[in-house]
């Protein structure tokens, strides 16, 4: 038999064993805790809209820039404050690109017109003006996606009309264009014909540039003249189709550091990283949103992924499925960083200061020679046996004369 003493050794001993046991679980849960929070973290920061597209971000005033297409909103996404504000104008509005030498200046897609307009993010809409208006021969189709080079060259796309009840697309209405301060009155097409003019970036040397036509499921790789703003030689980077468990198209892209790229995946609920030089995919990133539409660096150090989504294709239903959907989300921890984001270069101010110093500056192309017969490259629908995009020879798209006067004056107005 034991005594008292015993028993209270044998406690203590089976306590003390307990209690060393307990210790090292939690320690271990712990550290298995740990190793999670180092893995991506998504953080919705905005609540939702109908369309969420087109996100920049502008570290001169540490703001998150974006659109809701339909209803014709810019909106601001302040990252000190968590503040979200937004100007209404009339039309679908994409993209949104601040200017490079005026922190107040947007320069705003409104259906297929370029427009310069005064809003610092917060207080209300200030003057507005039209740079140009695009695509007369398709009156229904409106610019997608755009942005800017290290230049301040804007590089806008256009895509086909879309019907919201059948989401049947008009194809090959769509024109990828290059546009300059001496190009606004009849801004050079690039690449035609395109369905929807999607994601564009290039790469840290700047001698890259990568673009996407949504419905091919493909990113196409050119080489970038720096200095004069030319592309050639296309081929495909990376083929969405070879991905077995990826779905949906790819929409809005960014490069990181490593020039690995960031791809929104539209019916897809996710943002893919891949890498263009072999056309390997890297990295899944679940959204909790069907329909992910774009994204971008941001934040101090340029290391949070901003998302953008929309809810504008889903049902009631599947509303119910994606609550947080058309909500910007950020995306961190992911050991990788962007570049520091291109501004436009197209005007200084938009109100204008000398009237016939400007109408001498924008009819200066009324009657410059036209290059008919431009060789452009695309990428088609369909799949192509080789690696290159098929390339087609098209009329270049002449604004006509009268048009071309109408955006004079628009410009000058």
């Amino acid at each position: 038999m034991f005594d008292h003493f015993q028993i209270d050794m044998l406690r203590l001993v089976v306590l003390s064993f307990f209690l060393s046991s307990y210790w090292t679980s939690v320690k271990s849960q712990n550290a298995t805790h740990a190793a999670n929070f180092d893995s991506p973290s998504v953080f919705q920061v905005t609540q939702p809209v109908d369309h969420s597209e087109g996100p920049i971000w502008d570290g001169r005033k540490s703001i998150l820039y974006f659109v809701d297409i339909h209803s014709g909103r810019v909106l601001s996404y302040n990252y000190n404050t968590k503040k979200v504000n937004f100007i209404t104008l009339k039309g679908a509005v994409t993209p949104v690109i601040p200017a490079k030498n005026n922190e107040n200046i947007l320069i705003v897609g409104v259906d297929r017109s370029l427009v310069a307009l005064e809003w610092d993010g917060e207080k209300e809409l200030g003057s507005q003006r039209t740079l140009t208006t695009v695509s007369q021969q398709f009156p229904q189709s409106r610019f997608n996606d755009g942005k800017a080079d290290k230049q301040g060259r804007v590089w806008i796309g256009t895509m086909g009309f879309e019907n919201p009840q059948t989401r049947s697309l008009d194809a090959n209405q769509g024109m990828l264009y290059k546009m300059t301060k001496d190009t606004l009155i009849s801004p050079k097409v690039e690449v035609a014909p395109v369905n929807i003019s999607n994601g564009l970036c290039w790469n840290k040397a700047n001698n890259k540039m990568y673009y996407i036509d949504s419905p091919t499921r493909k990113v196409v790789e050119y080489d970038f003249d720096e200095e004069k703003g030319d592309i050639s030689n296309p081929r495909i980077a990376v083929d969405i189709t070879k991905f077995p468990y990826v779905t949906g198209n790819p929409d809005g892209m960014t490069i990181d550091q490593d020039d690995n790229l960031w791809i929104a995946l539209y019916y897809g609920g996710s943002v893919i990283k891949a890498n263009p030089r072999n056309g390997q995919l890297l990295q899944v990133v679940p959204i909790p949103a069907r329909d992910v539409t774009s994204v971008i660096w941001g934040g101090p150090n340029l290391d949070i992924l901003f998302v953008t989504t929309s809810r504008f294709h889903l049902s009631d239903t599947e509303r119910k499925m994606y609550p947080a959907a058309g909500s910007v989300f950020a995306v961190t921890n992911l050991n990788q960083k962007g570049l520091v984001p291109n501004f436009a270069d197209l005007v200084n101010s938009v109100r204008r200061a000398n009237l016939i110093a400007e109408i001498i500056l924008n009819t200066n192309e009324l009657f410059a020679p036209t290059v008919s017969n431009e060789v452009v490259s695309y990428a088609p629908v369909s799949s192509n046996t080789n690696n290159n995009p098929q390339t087609r020879t098209v009329e270049r798209a002449d604004v006509p004369f009268w048009m071309t006067m109408l955006n004079t004056i628009r410009s000058i107005f």
